[in-house]
């Protein structure tokens, strides 16, 4: 499939089955979606490790092994899973679950225990999506509730793009106006520039960083100073010995204690929740229209593939990233083979130690300035699925704005209260407040809820606007071009 004969929301630059060439072009388009989750993929381990007890030794272990199991986990879902141009990365749903096993365990043997509790709760995301059950949802899923959640998506990632910021709000300000002006002023103009807007961006700020350090203006050790330390101290190759920090087993072999099951359960459902909605935004964004339900279940059950491989490998439950979903709607570049050489570029990080340490030297305000703008774009994404619903219906109207208000509201009570308890029913209470508990999963239980159960007719929901998609025995629109190109 040429770029000129792409379909749907863009008009992309390159589709789902196009190789940029040169090929140096799709290199630095890969390494663009590694430098866009390279915040939050660092974020949690570095945000965790404190509570595990963790050195600086062993806090470079765990981010070569986050490495190593996105990258795998990204080619699962390009290859088994739903073929979409979707990056896979460690996931904040699951950081309760993680200190919760911190606060009873420590170090190494903590982490077999995180292993062993993500292999388990793997185990059911792949039954779920290989058995089809997650697909059965898109039968009751319609734009009312795919646009709020969505464009929560976006949006509840505010306080990572503000926190990531914050350490120099100049300097992600400055990136933020940089990729403006790459994206919307020079890409018009220069077709190069639509291609790298992120990368461009991102390099300028990280020289002028670079420079103001050398200059003394940003001090050493600030957050906006460019270090090479961590570069410097860093070890060339990862051992490929079992244990004792190989890449197999770093920790030890995994091990188990169901007293975790529930909580690591109900943010796995929490992480399905969001990758749906994930699915449906960038399906759109490369032209292939909405998934269906083959697509959605081959989703999930490669995400759970790829959370029991980063188990292996030493690293933490992964995820669909929004992020990364922005960047091809900034770009429009929707290309397999793109992300497919991001997940490459990721493993290889994590096996030499210089590459990571090097790409780590990245002041987190310029990462933060990025998500500024690529989470409003997610959010827009979403909130455009409401064109195909009728918006001056009164039905619609307080359904969607419920929904969008109840993503903040809900989170917020439970983040106020010290200990949730349902009638005293201790395991029933911990899946309730681990799923209202995130804005993006209240959206999508509240919103099938309420646009089921609520009157409403086929054109007032944009169900007559919305092929019949739902039979896993139909192939995904992105496959059937595929096929006639191959023709």
């Amino acid at each position: 499939m040429s770029a000129d004969t792409s379909q749907g929301q863009l008009d992309l630059n390159y589709g789902l089955d196009d190789v940029p060439k040169p090929f140096y072009k799709a290199i630095g388009l890969g390494l663009q979606h590694v430098l866009t989750m390279f915040g939050a993929t660092i974020l949690v381990p570095i945000i965790v490790a404190p509570a595990l007890g963790f050195g600086g030794a062993d806090i470079a272990i765990l981010i070569s092994s986050v490495f190593i199991a996105s990258g795998i986990a990204t080619a699962f879902q390009l290859t088994i899973g739903s073929r979409l141009p979707i990056v896979q990365g460690v996931s904040f749903a699951f950081l309760a679950p993680f200190f919760a096993i911190a606060g009873s365990y420590q170090g190494a043997e903590a982490m077999r225990f995180i292993a062993g509790m993500i292999i388990a709760g793997a185990i059911v995301e792949i039954v779920i999506g290989y058995g089809g059950l997650m697909g059965l949802l898109r039968r009751y899923v319609t734009p009312i509730t795919i646009a709020p959640v969505i464009a929560l998506i976006g949006l509840s990632l505010f306080g990572a793009a503000s926190g990531l910021s914050s350490g120099h709000w100049p300097m992600a300000l400055l990136t933020l106006v940089l990729i403006f002006f790459y994206a919307l002023i020079l890409a018009p103009q220069y077709r190069f520039m639509s291609l790298f807007p992120i990368l461009l961006a991102i390099i300028t700020s990280y020289l002028i960083a670079w420079l103001l350090t050398a200059a003394g203006v940003f001090e050493e050790g600030s957050d906006i100073a460019v270090s090479f330390a961590g570069a410097d101290a860093a070890a060339w190759f990862r051992g490929f010995e079992i244990g004792g920090g190989g890449i197999l087993f770093p920790w030890g072999t995994p091990l188990f204690d169901f007293g975790f099951f529930i909580i690591f359960l109900a943010a796995y459902m929490a992480s399905m929740v969001e990758s749906f909605g994930d699915y449906h935004a960038i399906s759109r964004i490369a032209g292939a229209g909405d998934p269906d339900a083959k697509t959605i279940n081959r989703g999930i059950g490669s995400e759970g593939v790829g959370c029991f491989a980063t188990a292996l490998v030493g690293g933490f439950a992964s995820t669909s990233y929004s992020e990364n979903i922005g960047l091809v709607g900034l770009t429009k570049v929707a290309s397999r083979v793109v992300v497919l050489i991001g997940a490459a570029i990721l493993v290889i990080m994590g096996l030499v130690g210089k590459l990571g340490g090097v790409i780590a030297t990245i002041p987190i305000p310029i990462v933060g300035g990025a998500f500024l703008a690529l989470f409003g774009l997610i959010a827009a994404v979403g909130l455009s699925n409401l064109r195909r619903v009728d918006m001056d219906s009164q039905r619609n109207l307080m359904i969607v704005g419920f929904v969008l208000f109840a993503g903040f509201v809900f989170p917020s009570y439970f983040e106020g209260i010290e200990e949730f308890s349902f009638f005293g029913i201790d395991w029933l209470s911990r899946i309730i407040e681990q799923i209202f508990g995130s804005g993006i999963a209240t959206a999508a239980v509240l919103g099938i809820l309420l646009d089921n159960l609520i009157p409403g007719t086929d054109e007032e929901r944009g169900i007559s606007q919305i092929a019949d998609v739902t039979s896993s025995a139909g192939a995904p629109q992105h496959e059937e071009k595929q096929e006639g190109g191959d023709a």
